[in-house]
């Protein structure tokens, strides 16, 4: 059993790999606005100067990774791919934390969504497949072999049923998927994408952070509100004189929505659970 999932856990993690390390490459060399790489996972972590760089180096890093599974034979070589799923999973669950306002960078731009429990799932999977592949010690030629050998036996449709099921859990797990689908719908990137502001409204009061805060607020209408690339931010008054500060993220059938209560001079009071830094004026 192992064996066979090994057989269809491997070339999922290549294919995942090798768009993973063409889509940096792409937004790398792609003419991007300023601090657009900022926003992507991979280049937050780096000061400004190394942003393009750590994208190229990190893409790199991941077709080195396919030659690994590929070819290599050696146990320690096979627990590379683990290893660094495993560090992609503890940054991404960092990014989650402190930076809720930047994407993942997985699939270079595309992957400009905040990140969240579903991107953070989908390495986490990956992790699994990885480390089923190092226990099993297959290599994508014996893999290959060992599916022409047994093309018509029943190993080979177990082999079918795990790669189908780890394909749709992946798809299931990929906020790209909505993000492509709302590009290719509206041929515009989210930052200029129209949204009205009543439906970024609807968004907010259908949020659990406008649920955990309303009773907070004198009023149900915001004294203040503007709009940041893909954030619509909204301002209430407190009853204690402070602001509570809702950004709503525009892009997405779930969007996530960050709050923060702040002096009426704009300096954070409290930062609230997976809130974001906002000022109180545009």
């Amino acid at each position: 059993m192992l064996s066979t999932i090994a057989v269809a856990a491997l070339p999922i993690l290549v294919v995942m790999l090798a768009l993973g390390g063409g889509a940096k490459l792409a937004t790398a060399g792609s003419d991007t606005e300023p601090g657009a790489l900022g926003r992507l996972g991979p280049a937050v972590l780096v000061p400004d100067r190394f942003r393009k760089s750590a994208m190229i180096v990190c893409a790199a890093g991941e077709f080195a990774l396919i030659a690994v599974l590929l070819f290599a034979g050696h146990p320690a070589a096979r627990w590379l791919p683990v290893a660094f799923f495993s560090v992609s999973t503890y940054v991404l669950w960092d990014l989650h934390r402190r930076r809720p306002d930047v994407g993942c960078g997985c699939f270079g731009e595309v992957s400009a969504a905040p990140v969240g429990l579903r991107s953070i799932g989908r390495v986490v999977l990956l992790t699994a497949m990885a480390v089923v592949v190092a226990l099993d010690g297959v290599t994508g030629f014996e893999a290959l072999s060992s599916a022409l050998s047994t093309a018509l036996s029943s190993r080979s449709w177990q082999t079918a049923a795990w790669l189908g099921g780890g394909v749709a859990l992946l798809l299931l797990l990929s906020p790209e998927i909505e993000e492509t689908v709302a590009r290719l719908r509206y041929r515009a990137p989210c930052e200029q994408r129209p949204l009205p502001v009543e439906r970024a409204l609807s968004r907010l009061r259908a949020s659990t952070a406008w649920r955990s805060h309303a009773s907070m607020l004198e009023s149900d209408e915001p004294a203040d509100m503007w709009r940041e690339l893909c954030w619509r931010f909204f301002v209430f008054p407190a009853h204690d004189g402070t602001d509570v500060v809702f950004a709503v993220y525009l892009s997405g059938r779930r969007p996530p929505v960050r709050a923060a209560i702040v002096n009426p001079d704009g300096r954070p009071l409290i930062t609230l659970q997976k809130s974001m830094p906002v000022s109180v004026s545009p």
